[in-house]
């Protein structure tokens, strides 16, 4: 396994490997940057193929929200955890709370939430053994589910695309191919076809597959086929690395934008869909819904506002979408850009001076 060496190591400031005996936890928290804050990031349940992939995982996971963060102007860094279990059979209210005792001891120096794989319940288990835990619904502190907010986001970043695109405003009769229906993907779905858009759907889940079709009046196509379908854009929603040689070349779309993280399967592969003239719109920016949700969280938690926060995800993309145009250069590597330029303008700031040091 390398650490240092990993092309995604990219300048990560701690990675804590997590075992307990008793309860059979197996994890890795990372911790990318902390210039802006705490770091936030969910926590990712998955049955990984080896110790490995799970490092890389959680190092990629945790660098996009340390962009995320910095392109939503919030005030967290980086961080992710992901557990190395089957989510179908490996759950335990001890594994989480274990998982709860590594997180408190941290200090704060990361805050953990739901991801894929892990749901608000699970949430609440963890927040057991530390407060520093979000997206749960403590006392009016939040909603408990990023996911409407997530997806909300998405939504206004897609419309934002697809002005930028296409140069229009209205979705009705738009065609999406909508890959994945999980928490996120089925209230994206269902907001598409509130504002007139064609779905092409597909899902592992038999029963989501069923709902899109009833509920939505969408096509539905096998796992595979969502690549290939001629539509005007692509909605992934599900795992990462799905933007690669093999699907790239196959894409019949003017436009890429979903709530999937990690994308790309290659920083290369941003340029690839930029030459073939597909605007992608890098996913940390427009799934970041949850995230500004989560930065809302407290006593006077109100959510209407923390929703209305997301739709100005919007305006963040048309930004980056024009510098892009201006400079002749991939979305991918000017959203990074301007996040990079955020961080290091905030490490440049003097930090404040206490009174008792002023006297």
């Amino acid at each position: 396994m390398s650490v240092f060496s990993s092309e995604n190591f990219r300048n990560h400031q701690q990675i804590i490997f997590c075992h307990d005996v008793d309860s059979g936890l197996k994890a890795i928290i990372a911790i990318h940057d902390t210039t802006l804050g705490p770091a936030l990031g969910g926590c990712r349940f998955w049955n990984y193929a080896d110790d490995d992939a799970a490092l890389q995982d959680a190092l990629r996971l945790s660098r996009g929200m340390t962009y995320k963060a910095a392109m939503a102007g919030l005030a967290y860094g980086g961080g992710k955890a992901v557990i190395m279990a089957d989510p179908k059979i490996g759950k335990s209210a001890a594994i989480f709370e274990a998982f709860g005792g590594f997180v408190d001891g941290l200090g704060g120096r990361y805050i953990t939430a739901e991801d894929v794989g892990t749901a608000p319940a699970d949430m609440e288990i963890v927040h057991r053994a530390t407060r520093h835990v979000a997206g749960i619904a403590d006392g009016g502190a939040g909603d408990g589910d990023p996911s409407p907010a997530t997806a909300w986001g998405v939504y206004h970043g897609l419309r934002a695309t697809v002005r930028a695109r296409f140069g229009r405003d209205d979705l009705t009769g738009l065609h999406v191919a909508v890959q994945g229906l999980g928490h996120v993907g089925q209230y994206l779905a269902r907001d598409l076809a509130a504002a007139g858009a064609r779905l092409t759907v597909t899902d592992l889940d038999q029963g989501r597959l069923d709902w899109a079709r009833e509920e939505l009046g969408a096509e539905v196509v096998a796992p595979e086929a969502i690549y290939d379908v001629a539509a005007e854009v692509f909605a992934p929603n599900a795992l990462g690395a799905i933007l690669n040689d093999d699907t790239i070349t196959r894409l019949k779309v003017g436009a890429v934008a979903g709530s999937a993280n990690n994308q790309l399967a290659d920083d290369r592969h941003g340029a690839a869909l930029a030459d073939r003239g597909i605007l992608y719109a890098p996913d940390y920016v427009i799934n970041a819904g949850g995230i500004i949700n989560i930065s809302h969280e407290g006593p006077g938690y109100n959510r209407r506002a923390a929703m209305d926060h997301c739709v100005g995800i919007y305006d963040t993309l048309m930004e980056v979408f024009g510098r892009a145009d201006r400079e002749g250069l991939p979305t991918s590597e000017v959203a990074d850009r301007i996040a990079e330029e955020r961080i290091t303008r905030a490490a440049r700031r003097p930090a404040p001076v206490s009174l008792q040091a002023a006297e």
